[in-house]
């Protein structure tokens, strides 16, 4: 099981710019994807964007052309770069991955962003 240890949150206001990190470490043998996970206050956790080993990248409807996602393999580390941040993007926001394809078993305990004027 890899430990996920998530960085880079904080408050900004509208319109700013985060950059959140997550590295994983302990038993990687290999990582088929990773990705991030947002909650805000009272609602549901959902899919930010996630990215394989191999490139493949998924997004959001709600975070396409804001929010890039990109992937360090030598490192084991992926990063979230988060432009145009509105205050509908305050969440907790934790860092998921797994080794396989049917493997998301990997969780960080999670950054807060807060978008705040």
């Amino acid at each position: 099981q890899a430990l996920l240890v998530e960085s880079g949150g904080g408050l900004v206001q509208p319109g700013g710019s985060l950059t959140l990190s997550c590295s994983a470490s302990g038993s990687v043998s290999k990582i088929y994807a990773m990705g991030w996970y947002r909650q805000p206050p009272g609602k549901r956790r959902t899919m930010v964007a996630s990215i394989t080993s191999a490139g493949h990248i998924y997004y959001a409807d709600s975070v396409k052309d804001r929010f890039t996602i990109s992937m360090n393999s030598a490192k084991n580390a992926i990063s979230l770069q988060m432009n145009n941040l509105q205050s509908e993007d305050t969440a907790l926001y934790q860092c998921n991955g797994g080794a396989d394809p049917w493997d998301n078993s990997w969780w960080g305990q999670g950054t807060q962003v807060t978008v705040s004027s």
